[in-house]
């Protein structure tokens, strides 16, 4: 099918598909009537597989701040510990510790908006690059904030600056792949980080054409390796066509709130990102969409597919074995729910006049 054709099946699918309730949680094998999000028909490039989510209702979301805006404007500090006092505001001294740490830094939001943080999110600097460990809010005029990280960059700890940047330049930032991702969010563990890391990187240097490949292997940093031109180009390949074909749909479909992605990789579904309202997703998408391009390149292509039905019974079955609740009154609630063959995490918005789910976020185990 070509692409004008697709969007139009897209399109036609968004526009019938929009009787839309409360979200409920599924049994396998069922597709429920009463979802909150609809999965369209896919994407489709090479073994990517993306399916757009649209949702019954979408939220206003233009009063947050991305970690990419703020490093732009520069009201977004992040720094190793201990070199972020003379922006202080007075309140917020926090305690001396023993220097910098692997898996610590430290932000200050001057913006007068909430700032948003991904898990996934890589800042690159100081002694080491670092992806951000779990999603959060941090308050306007922030004092300075404990930032709980993973180091994505094993075998540097020394540095120039002692401030960071978001890393991926023209692309704004960059965002670890699923497989990176999972390890930060879901094991928790640094090790196991550096373990993906490492495996994620020689995949990569084993795709490159062989000239390219010293430059590519020649780097510890995960953020360096997956902006380095060979690979940026056979992320492309794969990224370029979804990016163009779903931007088309969210403008055919924007009336009807396009939010989010459930994503799969030869045949198999990985993953599913789903944010409050398409403004926010549009910001995110072009990092989002190259971070799953990495994982289908760094995998070995199989000649398999999934339909609609499998990616709707995955975004809308979150019943779970066990939750761990973790919140800052007034400003957020960050859920992790572990069920039979998936964790999802769930961050909402507890500021004035919200009270709703901002990004979720589902893997696949």
């Amino acid at each position: 099918m070509n692409p004008k054709s697709l969007l139009s099946v897209l399109a036609v699918a968004g526009l019938c598909a929009m009787a839309l309730f409360p979200r409920v949680s599924v049994r396998a094998g069922e597709v429920p009537r009463n979802s909150a999000y609809r999965v369209l028909d896919p994407i489709r490039h090479g073994n990517l597989t993306v399916f757009p989510v649209v949702a019954a209702t979408s939220h206003d979301t233009r009063d947050f701040l991305t970690l990419d805006e703020g490093i732009r404007s520069g009201e977004v500090v992040v720094s190793e510990y201990g070199s972020i006092q003379p922006l202080v505001r007075g309140r917020g001294i926090l305690p001396a510790r023993g220097g910098p740490q692997v898996n610590e830094l430290v932000l200050v939001n001057n913006s007068k908006k909430p700032l948003l943080l991904l898990a996934g999110e890589i800042v690159t600097g100081g002694k080491q690059d670092r992806v951000i460990g779990k999603d959060r809010l941090v308050p306007a005029e922030s004092d300075p904030i404990d930032l709980s990280v993973f180091c994505v960059e094993p075998g540097r700890w020394t540095g120039a600056s002692a401030t960071f940047g978001s890393a991926g330049g023209v692309m704004g930032g960059t965002m670890a792949q699923p497989a990176v991702r999972g390890k930060a969010m879901g094991a928790k563990n640094q090790a196991q980080v550096w373990d993906e890391v490492r495996k994620q990187q020689s995949e990569m240097v084993a795709k490159v054409p062989a000239p390219a490949a010293p430059s590519v292997a020649g780097t510890t940093s995960y953020a360096r390796v997956m902006s380095a031109p060979a690979v940026t180009q056979q992320v492309n390949s794969l990224a370029v066509p979804v990016e163009r074909e779903y931007h088309s749909l969210v403008q055919q479909l924007r009336d009807r709130n396009a939010v989010g992605v459930v994503v799969a990789v030869n045949g198999e579904i990985i993953w599913a990102d789903v944010f409050a309202s398409t403004n926010l997703l549009e910001k995110y998408w072009p990092k989002l969409v190259r971070s799953y391009a990495a994982e289908a390149i760094a995998g070995t292509a199989r000649a398999a597919s999934v339909d609609v039905k499998s990616a709707q019974q995955f975004l809308d079955n979150v019943d779970g074995r066990r939750e761990t609740v973790e919140s800052e009154p007034g400003l957020y609630r960050h859920t992790e729910i572990t069920g039979d063959g998936f964790k999802a995490f769930e961050l909402t918005s507890l500021l004035p006049k919200t009270g709703f789910d901002l990004h979720l976020a589902k893997m696949a185990n």
